[in-house]
C-alpha cells in the first residue's frame, strides 16, 4: 500500500472523555478563516500526526479538555472551563482566548480508555509540542516533564496505568514568553509591530500508541548518496533485537533491501518531479517482527555549486544552491505561519496544506519558514507537493530598542541587546547572554534539527535572524553542521556575519539590494518586500496597520511595484544573487504585508500574472 493511500484509511480509534461535551464555540469577535467553520470539536485535528513514521494502531486524545488558569505554585483542583485542543489558549479556537501570566500556570486534565487490545504493550503518550514547560501526571504519577515550545515528545506511562477503566491525564504548562530566555520566535506579552499574541500550551495534536514491550523504533533518518549511488538508512532503537530490515519501495515495487539501498535509476526529488520512495523498516528478533513502522523518503542533494566556468566572464564565478548536483535559484515568500483564529495552530490540515499550495501556484519553490517550527505534516505536505525549506530556529531575543513599551525584567533587556550590525562586515555585536540561556538554546537547537531532518524538504538551517538573541555565531555553526552536515547553513540571516556558513544573506526593504557580498559563499537576500495593502473586512484591527514598504492604492498597485522589483532580482542574479525571500505569504496582526488577507479569504494581485513573474525570476539563473 503507497505512503499516500495507508495515511487516509488510518482511523484514530474513539474515545470516552470525563468531560461531557458542552458547548464549544470559537472564542472573541476577531477575523477568522473558512476552515474555523469545519473546526469538530468532537474530533479536531483527526489526521495522524507523524506521517513519516507510522504504526498502525494509535488513540487521539484531541478535543474538549478541563482547564484551570492558576497562580504557578497553586495544585490544580477544579477546573475553570472547557478548551479545545490542541489549539493554544490565547486562540479563538481554544474556545476561551486568555492570557496566562509569568507568574501563573494553566492545567489541562481529562480522561482516556487504553483499549483493551493494547494490554501487553509498551503505551507511549505524545505531545506534537507544548509551550513551554510541560509537567505531565497519569493517575497522579509524574510521567516525566518537557521543555521548549517547538519539538514532538513523548512518555512512556505503561507503569503509571491502571489495569482497566478510565486513567486520569492532568498537565501543567508554564510560559514566560519574552520574559525569559526560552526561544519563542515572533511570541510577546505586549504584542506591537513585528510582535505578535502569545502562544501558551498545547498546541499539536496528543496522541497515544501501543509499541512492543520487546523493541521499538525511535527514529530513522535518510541519506542520499549521489555519487554512489546509495540511500543510507540511520534507524534508531531501543530493546531487544538482533536485526533491523530496512526495504524500499518505488510504489509497489520492491527497490532495494537493506540500511545502504543501491538504487541504480533513481527518482530524483525536486520542486518540478516531487517523487517519494515509501520506506517499511522492522526489527526482527529471532526471525520474527517485534516492531514495524510504514515511511517515505526521497533522493535529492543539496549541495554548494559554482558557476560554469566562462573565459569571457571569468569574474563571474559565482557560488549557487545546488539541487541534486544543478543550479537553483531558490525564490520564495517569508512564511510566518500564523493564524487568526488559532495562531500557532492552522484550523484543518486542509488549510495547513492551503499557504504551501498556493506557494507553488504563485510560481515560487521555496518558504522561509520564520521563526517557527511547525508540525510534522506541515513538512510531509512540502515533501508531497515539492517546495524546498529554509528553516528558521525560533529566536531568544531581539536587538530592538521598545522605550517605555519595554515591559520585560531588566536582566532580560540587558541581556538581549546588542548591535545588527545590517549590510556590513563591521559594527554587529553578540548578546551577552548568560550560560543559562545558551545551554538551553542549543538544546532546543539541536532537538529541533534531530527532529525535522528527516524531512527532505528543508535544505537551509538558519540558526539566527537579525541578531536577535544571536551569540557565538562560529560555535553554532559548527553545533548546526556537526549535527546534520548533508545541508547548507544560513548561518546569520540578515547581518552580524561569522563567515562559517555556506549562505550570506542580506535584508533590505523595501526594494532588493545586496550590500554586502562574499565572494566564497552564496549570497542570497533573505528578506526584501514587505509592500503593505490592507482590506477592509479582512484587518486584525482597524488602526495601526502598516506594511514594510510603502502602501500599495490597490492590488494592480502592488502587482506593478511587485514586479519591479522582480526585475531587480533579475539583474542581481548574474552578478551572484542566489536566492531571495519575499516578505510575505500572509498579513499576520496588524502586518498587511501579505500576498494574502490574514484570513487567507483575499488574494491581493492577479494570480496568473503573478506567477509569471515569479517563474520568470527563478528562469534567470540558467540563461
Amino acid at each position: 500500500m503507497s505512503m499516500k493511500k495507508l495515511l487516509t484509511t488510518i482511523v484514530s480509534l474513539t474515545f470516552a472523555m470525563v468531560v461531557m461535551a458542552g458547548e464549544w464555540a470559537p472564542a472573541g469577535d476577531l477575523i477568522k478563516t473558512r476552515w474555523a467553520d469545519e473546526v469538530n470539536p468532537k474530533n479536531p485535528l483527526p489526521e495522524y500526526p507523524r506521517p513519516q513514521m507510522v504504526r498502525s494502531q494509535w488513540q487521539n486524545l484531541n478535543g474538549l479538555w478541563n482547564y484551570a488558569i492558576l497562580p504557578a505554585n497553586d495544585t490544580y483542583n477544579k477546573a475553570d472551563g472547557q478548551i479545545l485542543v490542541p489549539f493554544c489558549v490565547e486562540s479563538s479556537l481554544s474556545g476561551v482566548q486568555k492570557r496566562v501570566g509569568v507568574d501563573e500556570a494553566l492545567w489541562y486534565e481529562r480522561s482516556f480508555k487504553v483499549p483493551a487490545q493494547w494490554r501487553g504493550n509498551k503505551i507511549l503518550l505524545h505531545f506534537g509540542a507544548v509551550d513551554w514547560k510541560a509537567e505531565v501526571w497519569v493517575n497522579g504519577i509524574k510521567v516525566g516533564e518537557h521543555t521548549g515550545g517547538f519539538t514532538p515528545f513523548c512518555f512512556d506511562i505503561t507503569s503509571a496505568l491502571k489495569r482497566s477503566g478510565r486513567q486520569t491525564l492532568r498537565i501543567k504548562v508554564t510560559d514566560a514568553s519574552d520574559h525569559s530566555y526560552q526561544p519563542r520566535g515572533k511570541q510577546t506579552l505586549l504584542p506591537q509591530g513585528i510582535w505578535y499574541t502569545p502562544v501558551t500550551g498545547i498546541w499539536q495534536t496528543v496522541w497515544m500508541e501501543p509499541v512492543s514491550a520487546k523493541a521499538s523504533i525511535e527514529s530513522y533518518y535518510p541519506v542520499w548518496n549521489a555519487d554512489k549511488k546509495e540511500l543510507n538508512v540511520e534507524v534508531t532503537a531501543k530493546g531487544e533485537y538482533d536485526d533491523v530490515v530496512v526495504k524500499l519501495y518505488d510504489g509497489e515495487t520492491l527497490a532495494g533491501q537493506g540500511q545502504t539501498i543501491t538504487v541504480a535509476e533513481p527518482k530524483l526529488w525536486s520542486p518540478d518531479s516531487p517523487y517519494l520512495y515509501n520506506l517499511d523498516i522492522a526489527l526482527m528478533k529471532n526471525g520474527k517482527v517485534v516492531d514495524n513502522v510504514k515511511g517515505y523518503t526521497c533522493l535529492r542533494t543539496i549541495s554548494m555549486v559554482k558557476d560554469p566556468k566562462d573565459p569571457a566572464r571569468r569574474k563571474n564565478h559565482f557560488a549557487r544552491m545546488g539541487l541534486n548536483g544543478e543550479r537553483m535559484f531558490q525564490f520564495g515568500p517569508l512564511d510566518q505561519g500564523w493564524w487568526p483564529d488559532g495562531l500557532y495552530t492552522a484550523p484543518t490540515d486542509e488549510a495547513l496544506k492551503y499557504d504551501i499550495v498556493k506557494t507553488k501556484e504563485w510560481g515560487w519553490n521555496m518558504i522561509r519558514k520564520h521563526i517557527k517550527v511547525e508540525p510534522a505534516r506541515w513538512y510531509y505536505w512540502c515533501d508531497v507537493l515539492g517546495i524546498v525549506v529554509w528553516q528558521d530556529m525560533p529566536s531568544i531575543g531581539d536587538h530592538s530598542k521598545r522605550g517605555g513599551n519595554d515591559i520585560r525584567p531588566a536582566e532580560v533587556q540587558k541581556n538581549v541587546r546588542n548591535v545588527w550590525s545590517r549590510d556590513s562586515f563591521l559594527g554587529g555585536t553578540d548578546c551577552t547572554i548568560p550560560q543559562e540561556w545558551q545551554a538551553n538554546y542549543y538544546k532546543e537547537w539541536g532537538e529541533i534539527i534531530d527532529a525535522f531532518k528527516i524531512f527532505q524538504s528543508i535544505v537551509v538551517w538558519v540558526p539566527f535572524n537579525e541578531a536577535w538573541g544571536q551569540f557565538d555565531t562560529p560555535a553554532a555553526v559548527e553545533f548546526t553542521r556537526k549535527k546534520d552536515p548533508t545541508r547548507l547553513i544560513n548561518e546569520s540571516s540578515g547581518g552580524n556575519f561569522c563567515l562559517k556558513g555556506d549562505i550570506l544573506d542580506v535584508h533590505h526593504y523595501a526594494s532588493p539590494a545586496i550590500n554586502a557580498f562574499e565572494g566564497k559563499m552564496i549570497n542570497t537576500i533573505g528578506e526584501y518586500g514587505g509592500l503593505g495593502l490592507p482590506v477592509e473586512g479582512h484587518l486584525w484591527q482597524k488602526d495601526k496597520n502598516w506594511g514594510y514598504g510603502e502602501v500599495c492604492k490597490d492590488g494592480d498597485d502592488l502587482l506593478k511595484v511587485y514586479a519591479d522589483f522582480a526585475e531587480m532580482l533579475k539583474y542581481y542574479i548574474p552578478v551572484g544573487c542566489s536566492g531571495a525571500v519575499y516578505t510575505q505569504t500572509t498579513d499576520v496582526e496588524i502586518e498587511v504585508n501579505g500576498i494574502m488577507t490574514y484570513d487567507r479569504a483575499v488574494i491581493k494581485v492577479d494570480e496568473a500574472k503573478f506567477a509569471e513573474i515569479n517563474k520568470a525570476v527563478i528562469n534567470a539563473l540558467s540563461k
